[in-house]
């Protein structure tokens, strides 16, 4: 019988599936972990029939809270479907010290680590075949972290089925990377290839996003955020047993029952702490080369050495990592958080009912006001004419597209120059990008307050204005103001690229918050704008640190703020809340260019006034005209 069933068609692709999986089988090169606990990575590919018997995994429905089915669940358990149901190991996903890296390793000893094969056609491309190689890991230790971790590398061949993709060598590669994945052409530089055919991946430390060659790059995805993966070294190969998985559906299921799973591999959580789902129930499972349409030709390192050193690198990571650290202690114990904003919320209402809010004049531009008049002041005139302003904020809609073309043609411009744009080769391509990026955003808020400075002007002299008058106006001294802004930002860039000289760049970038209405108002050069804002500022730092710089960090931290909150409350995706963001970022510059303005004119009266005025006469006390 056994003989008999060799012979059959299934059979026999079956052995063509299994020899083509055992060629190309990957070279896993993972982050060494020296010590027990310590940095490096603690997780190998895990066999998932380790799972299935255990007595420490569980399987659980989707109700939450006493919603235990079966301790030591077996393959066939999960055979049903069973939607959206967990398997839950032992730990707290959201605080895991070091216990599933312990269970990991006391569940898979004396076994080897192995990968999943998996052969599939395309429906919609014929003519393409698809070899997947699955890696299931214990748990995922990156921004967002969860119970078990499901990757992928992808190679494609110009076949019909198995039995020709043996003929030919396969044309393209695919490795995931959090929601996409990066391609190669087979024999591409960046591809290390052992022994004739077999790939060598780079698992990322913590989120095994997967990578060509070892560095540390910047991931993101829109439901895991921003994150750094690390691959560099030192590092261990390992050569992970191939498991291969019938591409015939009932052959697959009578194999490998948990292949039918519908539900998650890993303990319930909110949002994107939740296990993840497995193989079957992604897009490239039957759709392959589909999804490999989405790849990407490169990936991009973070700066870790050069001029720049460790220390912005580290400080960028840990601050992302703090950042996720706080979302998982909101998930944890909201009412701590809860409490936490509350105190915040009162602290802000004390420090408002102490402010002197009236009068809220916004006109009269030249006369000293206080701190909260000056808010006051900024958000009646935006009431007032909320056309004009909203139109001069419009000039950030094509600064952002000038930036996304840009970073396309400098990246692809970089390809066709031959020059590497891979792993620590692309380091020098990012540092132009961000500065690119910077640059231009920060010139585009420099143009916006030099506009709604000349548009005050006009409106305060009675002038009809609009948003195209304005910047007509502001052209005539775009060139200091771009100068300025360009020697600002490259002298505090350099200084926040040392951690310990972040305070120094703060109190720099508070100095010269006046620059724009400066160069505007007052024509003065460049290196003269910054000397005058420095002049300015001077005796009254801490009020234009709260309200230019500390008050803009406020007003555009709305956004994110509020995506936060839909995602703590509804479950919405990261992108929501970064298309928040977005919009109120939008609205927000034009006011925070207005409070800019009314403080260049409070410090301005009060440099220029006679020392024995009396502070608190509030008509116009200089003459724009003579100034």
């Amino acid at each position: 019988m056994a003989a008999l069933a060799a012979a059959t068609p299934a059979a026999a692709d079956l052995q063509d599936e299994i020899a083509l999986a055992e060629r190309y089988a990957p070279v896993v090169r993972l982050v060494e972990q020296l010590e027990e606990c310590g940095p490096g990575e603690p997780y190998e590919p895990l066999n998932v029939d380790l799972l299935f018997d255990e007595p420490t995994v569980a399987l659980r429905g989707p109700w939450g809270g006493g919603d235990l089915v079966e301790i030591a669940p077996t393959a066939d358990d999960l055979a049903d479907g069973l939607y959206e149901y967990h398997l839950d190991f032992p730990g707290n996903a959201l605080d895991p010290g070091c216990t599933y890296e312990l269970w990991a390793r006391r569940l898979s000893e004396g076994d080897a680590p192995a990968v999943y094969a998996h052969v599939a056609g395309d429906p919609s491309h014929p003519g393409e075949l698809a070899l997947q190689y699955w890696l299931f890991y214990a748990y995922n230790d990156w921004n967002n972290l969860h119970e078990g971790d499901w990757e992928m590398i992808q190679l494609v061949f110009e076949a019909e089925d198995a039995a020709a993709a043996l003929e030919v060598e396969p044309t393209r590669v695919g490795y995931s990377q959090h929601e996409g994945a990066e391609q190669a052409d087979w024999g591409e530089d960046k591809l290390e290839i052992v022994d004739g055919t077999h790939p060598v991946v780079h698992p990322a430390a913590g989120s095994h996003a997967n990578f060509y060659e070892e560095g540390l790059y910047l991931g993101s995805s829109a439901e895991q955020g921003v994150g750094c993966d690390d691959t560099s070294g030192p590092t261990v190969d390992l050569r992970p047993t191939v498991v291969t998985i019938p591409s015939d559906p009932d052959a697959a299921q009578d194999a490998y029952p948990w292949i039918d799973y519908q539900g998650r591999w890993g303990e319930l959580q909110r949002a994107f702490f939740n296990g993840p789902t497995g193989p079957n129930l992604k897009t490239q499972w039957t759709e392959p080369i589909t999804w490999s349409e989405g790849w990407r030709d490169q990936s991009y390192a973070v700066p870790a050495g050069g001029a720049l050193g460790t220390g912005a690198t580290d400080f960028f990571c840990d601050a992302i990592a703090g950042g996720s650290k706080a979302l998982q202690r909101a998930l944890e114990n909201p009412p701590l958080i809860l409490g936490i904003l509350a105190v915040l919320l009162l602290l802000v209402v004390l420090l408002v009912s102490r402010a002197t809010w009236t009068p809220s004049a916004p006109l009269r531009l030249a006369r000293r006001r206080a701190w909260g008049q000056i808010l006051a002041t900024s958000l009646r005139m935006y009431w007032r004419r909320p056309g004009l302003f909203l139109g001069i904020g419009l000039v950030m809609l094509p600064i952002s597209i000038v930036v996304a073309v840009f970073q396309a043609l400098i990246t692809g411009a970089a390809g066709f120059a031959g020059i590497d744009a891979d792993g620590e080769g692309a380091t020098l391509l990012v540092l132009l990008v961000v500065a690119l990026l910077t640059t231009l955003t920060l010139a585009g808020v420099g143009l916006v307050q030099a506009a709604a400075a000349r548009a005050l002007v006009e409106v305060d002299e009675g002038r009809p204005v609009g948003p195209v008058d304005a910047y007509r106006l502001a052209l005539d001294s775009v060139r200091p103001l771009l100068g300025a802004l360009a020697i600002a930002v490259i002298i505090v860039s350099l200084l926040t690229t040392s951690v310990i000289l972040i305070p120094i760049a703060v109190w720099l970038a508070v100095r010269w918050a006046l620059i724009a209405p400066i160069v505007e108002l007052e024509t003065h050069p460049a290196l003269g704008a910054l000397r005058r804002s420095g002049k300015l500022v001077r005796l009254n730092w801490l009020k234009v640190a709260t309200l230019a710089i500390v008050g803009g960090a406020l007003a555009l931290a709305v956004g994110p703020v509020l995506g936060v909150l839909l995602i703590l409350l509804l479950d919405a995706p990261l992108a929501l809340a970064n298309v928040v963001a977005g919009i109120v970022y939008a609205v927000a510059i034009p006011y925070v260019a207005l409070a800019t303005v009314y403080v260049y004119f409070d410090v301005r009266v009060r440099d220029e006034l006679a020392a024995d005025r009396d502070p608190e006469v509030l008509p116009a006390e200089i003459d724009l005209a003579s100034g």
